[in-house]
């Protein structure tokens, strides 16, 4: 016969919500026409324009398009303790 155990949650509960989004290494495989494998070490997105132009989307380092960089989301951590503890102001 199985038993069900129930535990109070001690610890903070930790939300993550995205708030902002960057773009890291380039991963365009420059030789895939040849059947070959090459990315040219573009290491970072860096916007060739102002935002809403056409060069937004273009990187300067390398001329790819923003789509061949790798997408990172940059998470903002908030804690929520539990209400049963007691806060002075």
């Amino acid at each position: 016969m199985k038993k069900l155990l129930i535990l109070r949650r001690c610890e903070p509960i930790v939300r993550f919500s995205c708030c902002s989004v960057r773009y890291g290494e380039c991963r365009r495989n420059h030789a895939a026409s040849t059947g070959g494998y090459a990315i040219d070490g573009c290491r970072e997105f860096i916007a060739e324009g102002e935002e809403g132009t056409g060069g937004a989307l273009k990187c300067a380092a390398c001329g790819c398009h923003r789509s061949f960089h790798r997408r990172i989301q940059v998470y903002e951590v908030s804690w929520d303790y539990a209400s049963d503890t007691s806060s002075t102001e």
